[in-house]
Parts: structure tokens; C-alpha cells; sequence
């Protein structure tokens, strides 16, 4: 809004640096980690204070007495990550970009949605009769699924929006399967054979991967710093991924779907790779505040998000492989439970209480998950170069 005016005076010079992308996604990173470092302090003593405290319990006496360490450190530390995160969307990313507004929509209703499941869950002994224990599964699924299917039907119109056609098809809906070429050489047409997404398959899709990444999110922050800093890592993948979707001549070089518009989600990915650094300061071992499902699902929300934007959704199954882990494991143990009527496939589910009552230190589980992800991530960058 300011740029005729700062031209005429000649200081646009001094601000022409924000018209570039990278220094954006840069400072949007770095903004969201400061954010969450300084008030980091202010808001654990405001929730301390209110007494919003965790205590973690288990269908596992050996788990619940590993955690007994943990009960009172205070929660709905989610809203750190959350509002750093809005705060440096609003500042450094294009706010005319209808990808970057369906982020900022799809951040706003998971905070808020894992908000109140925090809060239920935090005061029910303070409310009369104490018995409601947050949201019911089947609401906080249908506010789940309900905005996937919302976003879902907004991204598909925008991805036809100035995209790349190939017999009246945009590439921003076609299937990218791993090996596959979208062009057939970087300065040739798009690749015959291609698949693509209706309207509905989009918007099923799209539904599936927020609800899915914003679960298996929620289900991973179970020890100190372990969802925080797999978040991170994935985060900062989903910044080159966004980068290199987003611009045409990388996308035709690495014979991927160019998006035109999701390149400013890197914005996006980065403010949450920063928030999730940030949070880590905090998170680290021993805790001194945990995200909360006020966290986690915005977090899980906006990686199935910006993965189906940008047609990534087998690169982030990749990236994110230990949280995927981690769901399919409590989905192995409950199908278990149900079949043999009351038998465990694990010791205890998710995968990380299996390992820790197995005799695993707390910090070498964190550590080594995060590790697996570093090398995971290394793989599925590397993988869009196998065409």
C-alpha cells in the first residue's frame, strides 16, 4: 500500500528487500522463533498461574508412574506456536494470495478447535459436576473434517486460477506419484498420462491429509520435544518443496507440478518451522510447558494443508514417516484390542511409550526420532530428483 508513496520520496530502496521471497520466508522464520523465546517466559507464568497444568494419564500403570514427573507442567502452550505463527503470516506473507488466506483460515480454526479441547479438558474440575473431559472424538472429527472439506473446495478453485492446463486441467490438481514425470523433458509440454483430481477427489484429499497430519501430530506429543521438533524439521522441508513448486523453471528442472501462488506458503512453512524452533527452546527436556492439542493440530492441520496444495502429499507421507508411525500404531493396537478381546500388540501405543517401558530413555527416543526424521527428510528431497 506504501510502495507509490516510498518511491516518490526515494526510500523504497530501503524496504525493495521485502519484495523478495526468500528474505520473507527468512524473516518470517525468524520472527516466529523470537516471538515464542521472548514470551515464551510470560505466557508459561500466565499459565501457571491459571493453574492450566497437564496431568498425563495412561491405561498403563508403568507409564503413568514414568510420568508422574510431568503432572502439573503447564499446558495449552500451543497458543505460543499458534499466535507466532499468525503474527508473522500477517506481516511477511502476500495476504492477496488465496493460498496464503486458506492458511491463515486453516491455522486459526485447528488452534481454536484444540483450544477448547485444552480447556474442557483443563477446568472440568473447576466447572459443576466436572464431567466434561474436552470435546467428544466424533465433534472434534466433524470440526476436523469440516474445514478440510471447506479449504478443500476453496484451494481447488484457486489452483485453476493461472495454472499450467494440459486439455483444460490445471497441474495444481494433478496426482504427483513418486518417479513420475509431470513434463517430458524441462523444455518440452506436459507428460502424457498424467491423473486429475475432480473437484471432489480434491476436496477428499484435502480432508483426509489435514485431519490425518493434525491426529498423528496430536497423538506423537507425548514426550518432551519430540512432536515440536519432528514438526520442525518437516517444516523446514515443506520451504523447499514450496519454493521449488512455486516457481516454474525449478518445477520444470525436477519435472514436478508447478503451482503458480503456492510459492508464498513457504511464507507459511517457515513461520511454522520457526514457532516449532522457537517452542523447543521451552519444550527441551525437561519440559516447561507442553503444545497441547492447541498446538498439535494446528501444526498437523497446516502440513496436510500446504502438502495438497502443492502436490507433495507422498513427499510429506515421507517426511513425516514417524508420525505416520506413530498413528499406525495405535490403530494396530486398538484393531488388536478389539479383535482378541483385550490383548496388546505393543506394550503401549503410540510407538514411543512402547519403546520407553521397553527401558529406553526418554531423551535418546526424542533424539533418535528426530534423527530418523533429518534422514527421512533427506530422502524425499532427494527423491524429486528420480524422475
Amino acid at each position: 500500500m506504501l510502495s507509490d508513496w516510498l518511491t516518490a520520496h526515494g526510500l523504497y530502496r530501503y524496504v525493495m528487500v521485502f519484495d523478495q521471497l526468500n528474505f520473507r520466508v527468512f524473516c518470517s522464520a525468524l520472527m516466529s522463533f523470537a516471538t515464542v523465546v521472548v514470551l515464551g517466559p510470560r505466557v508459561i507464568g500466565w499459565l501457571r498461574r491459571k493453574k492450566i497444568g497437564d496431568r498425563p494419564e495412561f491405561d498403563h500403570a508403568e507409564i503413568n508412574d514414568k510420568m508422574k514427573g510431568k503432572a502439573n507442567t503447564p499446558t495449552m502452550g500451543g497458543i505460543l506456536i499458534g499466535g507466532s505463527m499468525l503474527a508473522s503470516i500477517l506481516l511477511f506473507a502476500d495476504l492477496g494470495n488465496d493460498y496464503v488466506k486458506l492458511a491463515v483460515a486453516v491455522l486459526v480454526w485447528h488452534a481454536g478447535v484444540g483450544g477448547a479441547d485444552d480447556w474442557l479438558k483443563l477446568t472440568a474440575s473447576s466447572r459443576p459436576g466436572g464431567s466434561r473431559q474436552g470435546l467428544r472424538s466424533w465433534e472434534k472429527l466433524v470440526f476436523q473434517l469440516g474445514i478440510g472439506v471447506i479449504v478443500g473446495v476453496f484451494a481447488y478453485q484457486a489452483g485453476g486460477v493461472g495454472a499450467v492446463e494440459e486439455g483444460g486441467q490445471s497441474l495444481a490438481h494433478a496426482v504427483n506419484l513418486p518417479f513420475q514425470k509431470t513434463y517430458e523433458n524441462p523444455s518440452a509440454g506436459v507428460s502424457t498420462g498424467l491423473i486429475f483430481l475432480s473437484p471432489i477427489a480434491y476436496t477428499l484429499f484435502m480432508t483426509l491429509f489435514m485431519a490425518g497430519m493434525s491426529n498423528a501430530v496430536n497423538i506423537t506429543d507425548g514426550m518432551d520435544g519430540l512432536a515440536t521438533g519432528i514438526a520442525a524439521i518437516v517444516g523446514i522441508g515443506l520451504v523447499v518443496l514450496c519454493l521449488v513448486v512455486g516457481a516454474e523453471p525449478e518445477a520444470r528442472q525436477l519435472l514436478v507440478p508447478y503451482v503458480p501462488g503456492a510459492k508464498e506458503l513457504a511464507v507459511v512453512a517457515g513461520a511454522l518451522g520457526g514457532a516449532c524452533l522457537g517452542f523447543l527452546w521451552w519444550n527441551c527436556s525437561p519440559a516447561q510447558v507442553f503444545m497441547g492439542d492447541t498446538g498439535s493440530l494446528c501444526i498437523g492441520g497446516l502440513l496436510g494443508y500446504i502438502a495438497v496444495v502443492i502436490r507433495m502429499e507422498y513427499v510429506l507421507l515421507i517426511m513425516s514417516g514417524v508420525f505416520i508411525w506413530e498413528i499406525l500404531t495405535v490403530v494396530i493396537q486398538v484393531g488388536y484390542f478389539r479383535r482378541t478381546g483385550g490383548g496388546r500388540f505393543y506394550k503401549c501405543a503410540p510407538y514411543h511409550h512402547h519403546l520407553h517401558i521397553l527401558g529406553w530413555p526418554e531423551q535418546s527416543i526424542v533424539v533418535r526420532f528426530w534423527i530418523m526424521t533429518i534422514v527421512l527428510a533427506g530422502i524425499a528431497l532427494a527423491s524429486l530428483k528420480l524422475r
